[in-house]
């Protein structure tokens, strides 16, 4: 099997962070359907949200457990925002650059985005997330997550 290497590994092996690759069917899989794929629990798998503020601002990524949904009143009180919204696909695609299924935090670091991470990850050591393309996805400490991408952990997950 071979291993895809982007910039989110290469940035990973450079901070020397232990991380898995996996890859995946090319089509673009929700978080449970690469969880089953991968044959993991669905909410080990953590998707990411593009939200966006309604006045000027960078967007935000908000890292939630396949299984659950960004509640937006829940992460706006979090982060001290009167209303937040989430954008269409194409919206996110377009304010990410990257495609949907591939959009990962790791993959904009330092473009401005404000990542958060529902708490729920704390239940894991590790998690998996986007690996910045359809078709990888990446099992890493969730310890290393945030200080990498100086997330925030915030209850904001809702089933």
């Amino acid at each position: 099997m071979t291993v895809i290497r982007n910039n989110v590994t290469r940035l990973l092996d450079a901070h020397h962070v232990p991380y898995q690759a996996f890859e995946l069917p090319a089509e673009k899989l929700g978080a449970v359907e690469a969880a089953a794929y991968l044959g993991v629990p669905a909410d080990q798998v953590f998707k990411t949200i593009v939200v966006v503020r309604p006045e000027k601002g960078k967007p935000i990524l908000a890292l939630t457990p396949g299984t659950l949904e960004v509640d937006l009143k829940a992460l706006a009180a979090a982060l001290g925002e009167k209303r937040l919204a989430i954008p269409t696909q194409k919206e996110a695609e377009q304010l990410t650059g990257l495609q949907a299924g591939g959009i990962s935090p790791l993959a904009l670091l330092n473009r401005g985005f404000q990542v958060v991470i529902d708490e729920a990850a704390l239940l894991f050591d590790e998690i998996y997330i986007s690996g910045g393309q359809r078709g990888l996805n990446i099992r890493l400490p969730v310890e290393a997550l945030v200080e990498l991408c100086g997330a925030a952990l915030v209850d904001f997950a809702r089933g």
